[in-house]
């Protein structure tokens, strides 16, 4: 399997090339030539198959043989450690729990993939690699969990100031070995662009080999196609035509679901869920793509201005927006809505949602007003501790404390001060 720019199809790449790289040369998000449907067979009969099976037959292809067979079979069977079950919230919704890993969000699965992927590359001899991450949350914590203390990788993540829950920032801060964190005095934005102009500088790159570990990274990015089919495999035997509803921030997880539908898997069409950073939901009303600066929500995972992945999900529909009407509604809410939302599941169900998970309900229930007679699945993509304050405000209800949780809390947090993108620089540089 090759990889190409998007900016320049000319510059190709393999996987190995791709995952340790991150980005291509001209700063292009990387794609592969191709990606060739799953057998019929594999669809028909996947509720009788694990999810590690499940697993191995999609990443397979994109992966190719840059890792032995046997290695990627004991990468996946160590990635896919915990369960990914669809709770039933209503007649005809279901949320699919993202949140049973080792940091209790759905990067789980990307980031300790990639991890794995590159402490193999380290093995065969690759040349020390530094990961820098910029994270509007729950990133951060999956990066730093799956990445401590990988021989040959050094993790530097940048997170935005009093912006990420308490929970998270302890998950970011507190492990110490390889991991260092740096808070940013601004938004997720000017972290994003911090990192994307230090893979644009040859003074760093000359000096340091970087690679992203944000989901733009394909080593992130595809594997997380892994659970919308683990969800196929348990709602199939509803019979009705199926609707993933995605609380969507910089986009890799639903672009990663639409590649599954582009293996095979029967959808009738995803929803991209949105808080008041609405450019996707705007875009898919006239076509125009325009970024905006990103506004502080309680969904704070989803404050994204400008979702690097979308030039991927466009690709994916051949850069057609009729095409891409076809399989993907997109909407918007603002915070009095998703805390609504909160109340009423729990009312209703005695589900404890997350801000991320009630704002993909919403996404939703938007949907099927007009297309009643599906199953819908909205992704419940972090654990509603990760969100305490939002939680106990709304719901007056104080969730129990997990043992992944509970371990972090009474840890210190460390992390660097800086204010300007020549402060990253000047670490980067010296340390």
């Amino acid at each position: 399997m090759q990889y190409y720019s998007l900016t320049n199809p000319q510059l190709k790449a393999s996987f190995k090339q791709a995952v340790i790289q991150g980005i291509a040369p001209d700063k292009g998000l990387y794609f592969p030539e191709e990606i060739h449907p799953l057998p019929q067979e594999f669809f028909e009969t996947i509720e009788r198959m694990s999810n590690h099976e499940i697993a191995i037959k999609a990443i397979e292809q994109f992966v190719g043989d840059e890792i032995p067979k046997a290695v990627s079979h004991d990468i996946v069977k160590r990635v896919l450690d915990f369960d990914f079950p669809i709770v039933p919230i209503e007649e005809n919704i279901g949320t699919l729990e993202l949140f049973h890993g080792p940091t209790m969000a759905f990067k789980d699965v990307g980031a300790r993939f990639m991890a794995n992927c590159l402490g193999h590359f380290s093995e065969e001899g690759a040349s020390e690699v530094t990961v820098l991450v910029a994270t509007s949350g729950d990133t951060g914590g999956a990066v730093a969990n799956g990445f401590l203390g990988v021989e040959g990788v050094n993790v530097v993540i940048l997170y935005p100031s009093g912006k990420v829950s308490d929970i998270q920032e302890k998950q970011l801060t507190t492990l110490g070995q390889n991991i260092i964190a740096l808070e940013v005095n601004g938004t997720f934005d000017d972290c994003q662009t911090m990192v994307k102009n230090a893979f644009l500088d040859e003074s760093i790159t000359s000096q340091r080999k970087l690679t992203s570990a944000n989901s733009i990274n394909i080593a992130r990015w595809l594997p997380q196609c892994f659970y919308f089919l683990f969800a196929y495999k348990q709602a199939k035997s509803k019979n009705k035509d199926l609707v993933f509803s995605v609380p969507s921030g910089n986009f890799g997880n639903i672009c990663a679901g639409m590649v599954a539908q582009k293996l095979g898997m029967p959808v009738k069409q995803f929803v991209a869920a949105t808080n008041v950073n609405d450019v996707v939901p705007q875009f898919m009303q006239d076509g125009q793509y325009i970024p905006k600066p990103s506004v502080a929500t309680i969904s704070n995972a989803m404050d994204v201005g400008d979702p690097s992945n979308f030039i991927r999900i466009r690709k994916l529909y051949d850069n057609d927006f009729e095409k891409l009407k076809t399989s993907l509604s997109s909407f918007s809410f603002t915070d009095e809505e998703t805390k609504a939302a909160m109340k009423h599941i729990r009312k209703n169900s005695g589900y404890v949602a997350d801000p991320h998970g009630a704002v993909g309900y919403l996404g939703l229930k938007e949907y099927q007003k007009k297309h009643p007679n599906t199953y819908g699945i909205f992704l419940e993509t972090a654990h509603p501790v990760k969100f305490l304050d939002v939680v106990k405000e709304t719901l007056d209800f104080t969730p129990n404390i997990p043992a992944q949780i509970e371990k972090v809390l009474h840890r210190t947090k460390r992390s660097i001060k800086i204010d300007s993108y020549s402060e990253l620089k000047s670490y980067l540089l010296d340390s």
